[in-house]
């Protein structure tokens, strides 16, 4: 994929935050995407309490890298980086 493709791929991700962005913020916390890798990896950075929370996992593995998949079958995981 070129880096023109995927600086438009990175750009779609990040609208379609606004999905699940509100669900997070009720609790007081937020996320990022810090990048899109060649290799179809989404690179998120947790903020606020999700930073800290124990369940942040749980939602990072189950909702958050399900919906992506579900709307960008391309991408082939998730993860949180610390930067």
């Amino acid at each position: 994929m070129e880096n023109i493709e995927l600086s438009e791929l990175k750009d779609k991700i990040i609208l379609s935050l606004e999905t699940i962005r509100p669900h997070l913020q009720a609790d007081g916390g937020d996320i990022e995407i810090v990048e899109v890798t060649s290799d179809f990896i989404i690179k998120v950075r947790l903020i606020g309490a999700c930073k800290t929370c124990p369940r942040s996992a749980f939602a990072l593995k189950g909702g958050i890298t399900q919906y992506f998949k579900s709307e960008f079958p391309e991408i082939k995981k998730v993860v949180a980086v610390k930067v």
